[in-house]
């Protein structure tokens, strides 16, 4: 093959293959690369969002067993004409697919324009939309999958235990930090705020449904709940604004003081009355602060005052619900009496691996790194190459850098290796597969997966077909926790190795 070559006739290829794995759409990717993420904005944690993509009816049909009513969830009341199905991708992922009515978007030039909107935006805060399909009267929305059920749910038809006082703080100021970033990001109008459109993750974290930041339909209504909970503007202009997605917020607060459904004429009432505990969840027991309640209810009146003007903002939501924050290093999860969500183990290949395919699908670095030492150089032919070149300085220099490399990578001084192969990669004047594959290891080795993804990629755009780089990829997935897409390279790369055995027998 031939893959001792100038780094800078390469370079460009290279660049055009990192930019390619930016850009290419989910589905494209899924076929031949592991579908590339962006982290969530604002301090994601490491969690991965998928960019955001069109998918094709056939793509989201097969992931919902043909929308079958089985698949049928929840994110809203029913009085709303949508559904909304849990689905599966291909690639395993989760998700939530909202299918309108066929009238709801009659121009999907309009629709799409809308969901590309919504798409843009990345919060963990948020159940990110992340596709969206529009093929004849079909419209649909496709978002992350939440799997722990709705804050309706574990408020009103709880069954093991209420939602304790700190754990109802901390939904009350993740839904402000989501509200706060749309509107930050010129995307303030939520539709019909309410109990229901708070979603819990896998982690138990709340998070505010993308959902809701389009309508229902083109001209459609806004607000599906009961009028006594609906902002008096709205019932007046049928518009809503930033401030009416305020007024919903305050009656979400009421929601997690009371633990039930309370119009807000009547609880404004009660606060005026200064029958504060009486407004209380009898199920907390008395188990909360009065000053934070107080303050909760506080800000549940400002927020749910008839005039727009006199509501606060997001701003000023998240700046009064930060400091009342406590008990941050015990997990969502444990206060919502949740079972850590685990992903499921995937499949088995269904070709057969190789021994390095079998070292890669157990993590076995040891042994990976024992195929690589005798392995050696021989999937880069380089011996004739080099020949006509070895006289000048700078390859001897280059190769005893490679040299030094090779030992310590046989010696198991890892971060040794990588600096004398970065040494050699960096003079620039030739190039080589091996190089990236024993470096990818290295870094795995030290812990630095994103740089083993990397340096596996490389080595996958110097050898496009060569299984050791889609092996290599697969482990870095793995260790960065895309199990779904880690698989996806280790078939591929068992493909590529039956391929090969077929040519070597065919000739």
């Amino acid at each position: 093959m031939g893959c001792c070559c100038c780094k800078s006739s390469l370079q460009p290829e290279i660049q055009q293959t990192e930019e390619k794995w930016s850009n290419q759409s989910q589905h494209q990717q899924q076929r031949r690369r592991p579908s590339l993420t962006l982290q969530a904005a604002e301090g994601g944690g490491g969690r991965e969002v998928p960019a955001f993509d069109q998918f094709s009816l056939a793509e989201l049909r097969a992931a919902t067993d043909g929308f079958s009513p089985n698949n049928v969830v929840s994110e809203s009341s029913d009085k709303t004409p949508n559904v909304v199905y849990k689905g599966r991708l291909q690639n395993r992922r989760w998700i939530a697919v909202k299918k309108f009515s066929r009238t709801a978007w009659p121009d999907p030039k309009q629709f799409a324009e809308e969901a590309w909107g919504v798409g843009k935006l990345r919060h963990r805060r948020l159940a990110n939309l992340i596709g969206y399909c529009c093929e004849g009267d079909e419209r649909l929305l496709v978002a992350e999958y939440m799997p722990n059920d709705t804050l309706a749910k574990h408020l009103f038809h709880w069954e093991n235990q209420t939602i304790e006082w700190a754990m109802r703080l901390r939904v009350a100021f993740y839904i402000a930090e989501a509200l706060n970033y749309c509107s930050n990001e010129e995307r303030p109008l939520y539709h019909d705020l309410n109990a229901y459109r708070v979603l819990f993750d896998e982690d138990g974290d709340p998070r505010l449904s993308c959902f809701g930041l389009m309508k229902n339909s083109r001209d459609g209504k806004s607000y599906s709940t009961n009028l006594a909970y609906t902002p008096p503007e709205y019932l007046r202009n049928g518009r809503v604004t930033p401030e009416s997605v305020i007024f919903s917020f305050g009656t979400v607060l009421l929601d997690l003081l009371s633990g039930k459904r309370i119009p807000p004429s009547r609880a404004l009432d009660m606060i005026r009355d200064k029958n504060t505990l009486v407004l209380m969840d009898s199920h907390l027991e008395g188990n909360f602060s009065t000053e934070e309640a107080t303050t909760l209810v506080d800000l549940a009146s400002q927020c749910l005052q008839s005039e727009p003007r006199d509501r606060p903002n997001s701003k000023k939501l998240v700046a009064t619900l930060g400091p009342l924050q406590s008990k941050s290093e015990v997990p969502s999860y444990v206060m919502m009496g949740f079972e850590k969500q685990r992903e499921e183990a995937p499949p088995p290949p269904q070709q057969p691996l190789s021994p390095m395919g079998e070292a890669c699908s157990r993590m076995d670095l040891t042994a990976i790194h024992q195929i690589l030492v005798m392995t050696h150089y021989r999937d880069d032919e380089v011996t004739n190459e080099l020949s006509f070149q070895e006289w000048t300085q700078q390859m001897r220099d280059m190769l005893e850098a490679r040299k030094r490399g090779d030992f310590a990578f046989r010696d198991k001084e890892f971060k040794t290796a990588i600096e004398c192969y970065s040494q050699f990669i960096d003079v620039g004047t030739m190039i080589s597969p091996t190089v990236y594959a024993r470096r990818s290891l290295c870094h795995l080795l030290c812990d630095q997966p994103d740089a083993a993804l990397r340096d596996a990629m490389q080595a996958q755009c110097l050898y496009p077909d060569w299984p050791t780089a889609f092996y290599m990829q697969a482990v870095a997935l793995a260790k960065l926790n895309m199990q779904g897409d880690s698989q996806d390279m280790l078939q591929e790369a068992a493909m590529l190795e039956e391929k090969r055995q077929k040519n070597t027998r065919g000739s």
